[in-house]
């Protein structure tokens, strides 16, 4: 078989390039480990470490600009598509926009380093309309900063991977082996958090010709519909259901004391 460190010397930056852009455009690729092999290879004088800046940063921010620019289009549709390859759709809009929203405009520098708000956040800042010279110079800063803390992790510690394969000879098989156990790591982490969030499955849904028709019917009074959209999709001029109540999901826990206890309660969001 063809040695790893072969394939690398003369197809990294390309290989680089495709998996930190198609990772930063939603699909479920193990950029940092990408980039932490890159940096160990520029270590073994396989790779221009400077190249490797040069190549990935670029990269990342084309990748989440597109997301930007369909997010500003299309606003919450596009995270419900990215949203699909997650563990859980609900939880992982939640997750991301509760993040965005908490630490606001600068979440994005550090939004990289989140697994599952790292894609999230460019469509965020694109439906909640950031301004788009505001969004490439925060989205630079963090490209920056993700490629320096992987690839530069990769070059510092390349003698210790050394350390770490034993007897391998060979730097292709140091780096072959951070690969299988970054991909194992990443497979496990997938799995924890499937189970962590898979009691969201079992959350009661209730289908919009259903509640409806409840409306209509004798006991419409005991129903109450309360809108739950976050802060940056909605406003005080914003249309709502008739007789519906809004309430803060950021401020869930006091706003929940303000609701009644003799009603059935629906919730419904963007």
């Amino acid at each position: 078989m063809e040695d790893l460190l072969a394939v690398i010397s003369r197809h990294g930056y390309s290989l680089l390039a495709l998996i930190v852009f198609f990772e930063a455009m939603g699909l479920p690729l193990p950029a940092a480990l990408a980039l932490l092999t890159a940096g160990a290879v520029s270590a073994y004088g396989k790779l221009n470490p400077s190249l490797v800046m040069a190549i990935a940063v670029p990269a990342i921010v084309v990748g989440d600009s597109v997301l930007f620019v369909v997010g500003r289009a299309t606003g919450w549709r596009l995270l419900g598509v990215l949203c699909r390859v997650s563990a859980n759709p609900e939880s992982c809009i939640l997750r991301s926009a509760e993040s965005f929203y908490r630490r606001g405009k600068i979440a994005l520098v550090f939004a990289k380093f989140i697994p599952g708000i790292n894609t999230m956040a460019p469509p965020l800042a694109g439906s909640m309309k950031m301004r788009p010279a505001q969004f490439l110079r925060l989205d630079l800063a963090a490209a920056f900063l993700y490629v320096m803390a992987y690839g530069g992790a990769g070059f510092l510690f390349s003698d210790f991977l050394r350390v770490i394969t034993h007897g391998l000879r060979s730097a292709g098989h140091a780096a072959e082996m951070v690969l299988v156990l970054g991909l194992i790591g990443y497979v496990i982490y997938r799995i924890w958090l499937y189970r962590k969030y898979r009691l969201y499955t079992v959350v009661p849904r209730v289908p919009v010709e259903e509640v409806a028709r409840r409306l209509t019917s004798p006991d419409a009074a005991n129903i109450l519909l309360v809108d739950v959209r976050s802060h940056g999709y909605y406003d005080a001029g914003a249309s709502r259901i008739k007789g519906s109540v809004r309430i803060e999901p950021n401020n869930l826990i006091e706003e929940i004391k303000s609701l009644p206890k003799d009603k059935e309660i629906y919730l419904y969001c963007s």
